[in-house]
């Protein structure tokens, strides 16, 4: 059954109202245009400066992430130390994020990225320089991982929004797509350029050399062409910002029943970050296989991003079939014996993880209207990153009291159920408003 958006249009947002006019997905026409149909956006200069720019500082901030994993378990030995660390990241997104949206759609996003890009360089500087003086000890990390995590929360949504306004709107779920393409693929080099120098150089200097990437960045914000660009009105001031995102969620079955699945999904079955760097000590053969895993994994995490970049309209079956992915092959690599099998089960893994979140976010994109879209997408990260202080922990404390197997296990369990109920939900309702409008 082929699902489409309940969401009315609206003659005023070009990006609602498009979809009647989409070639269908699939067609030998589109099959036989590939490469053209993936990568249309970067034919606008605006979009290949800040996707360049984009990779080089994201390969950077894989490698700290990375690192800075090993470096909290090399510390404690525990996974439940681990998940703190990642919590802390995210725990601003939790609490600042729907309020950063709110800024986000009201200031000018790229000044907005400029600041809060600049920001993240000086807290990866910072704890580089603590780190090869030998002042680094746990709750310096954690403070550290806090500090990120409050300049991401503002980041995230206006640098997510900034995309939609390099290209006109019919191209918008096309540019998120490669969006997350390029923060996925610089998966694939910086966790295993962190497991090869954080033995040779150590922890210190990855973190430095992590806060030199972005200057790619913020460059390529600066040399952005303002004229050709196509940014989005202001909202306007005063009213309920965040109340009115809201609002604008529930009010729209769809979008609703995509945040259930994300929330329960991204708290309970992405914490790999946490668990990989046990399993990696105990059956792949020393920490830094945690690195080359992780690397393993984003090849298919970028093929699961370019597949949904294919695509001109995303549905929620897509969006259904990859977090299914994503549950069966994360039980695979949790009771794999060895790395070599963790590799066979990290690939299918990535494209699962990535074909979900991208797919969330052209859903989001397709549906938002423009003067709503940072908030609509400051939302959608605190659920996908704001559930981390959440599940993280939990995970943590079932890899060191349970089993490392069953810290991804019991995620995968739960988020396959939730996944089938809400399968069951969408269809049970689109087959009673279908015999609706029949009776009509």
């Amino acid at each position: 059954m082929h699902l489409v958006s309940s969401l009315p249009t609206d003659p005023r947002d070009p990006v609602a109202s498009r979809s009647s006019r989409r070639p269908a997905s699939g067609s030998p026409i589109e099959r036989s245009r590939f490469g053209a149909t993936t990568f249309r956006s970067l034919k606008y200069r605006n979009v290949r400066l800040f996707f360049g720019g984009l990779l080089v500082s994201n390969v950077g901030t894989w490698m700290q992430l990375t690192v800075m994993s090993l470096l909290v378990f090399r510390l404690t030995g525990e996974s439940t130390s681990v998940s703190i660390s990642i919590g802390l990241q995210f725990l601003p997104m939790l609490f600042l994020g729907a309020w950063a949206g709110s800024i986000a759609d009201a200031l000018d996003k790229r000044k907005m990225a400029i600041v809060t890009q600049s920001a993240m360089a000086a807290q990866a500087f910072a704890i580089g320089l603590l780190d090869v003086t030998g002042l680094i000890n746990l709750p310096l990390v954690y403070a550290m991982s806090l500090a990120l995590g409050v300049a991401n929360a503002f980041d995230n949504p206006a640098r997510r929004s900034l995309v939609t306004e390099l290209v006109p709107p019919e191209e918008i779920t096309n540019a998120t797509s490669l969006n997350t393409a390029v923060m996925t693929s610089s998966r694939i080099v910086g966790p295993a350029i962190g497991a090869v120098l954080v033995g040779a150089l150590g922890t210190g200097v990855c973190f430095l050399l992590n806060g030199a990437t972005f200057s790619a960045i913020i460059f390529s914000l600066t040399a952005l062409r303002t004229n050709e660009m196509h940014s989005s009105p202001p909202r306007p001031k005063g009213g309920q910002p965040v109340r009115d995102a809201l609002r604008f969620i529930v009010g729209r079955r769809n979008l609703l029943v995509l945040f259930v699945v994300l929330l329960v999904v991204s708290t309970f079955a992405f914490n790999q970050q946490v668990v990989f760097p046990k399993l990696a000590d105990l059956k792949w053969g020393g920490d830094q296989s945690f690195g080359y895993v992780l690397g393993v994994m984003s090849v298919g995490s970028l093929t699961g991003a370019l597949l949904t970049a294919r695509l001109r309209h995303v549905s929620l079956r897509w969006y259904f079939g990859n977090a299914v992915v994503l549950s069966v092959t994360a039980i695979g690599i949790a009771w794999a014996p060895n790395i070599w099998v963790a590799f066979l089960w990290a690939m299918p893994m990535g494209l699962g993880a990535s074909g979900f979140i991208t797919a969330a976010n052209a859903i989001m994109q397709q549906e938002s209207p423009s003067d709503m879209r940072g908030r609509l997408m400051a939302l959608q990260a605190v659920v996908f990153l704001g559930s981390t202080p959440i599940g993280g922990p939990i995970t943590g404390v079932i890899a060191d009291q349970v089993s490392v197997e069953w810290a991804l296990g019991y995620g995968s369990v739960i988020s396959l159920l939730v996944v089938a109920a809400a399968s069951v939900y969408w269809l049970a309702t689109a087959r009673r408003r279908a015999e609706t409008a029949l009776a009509r």
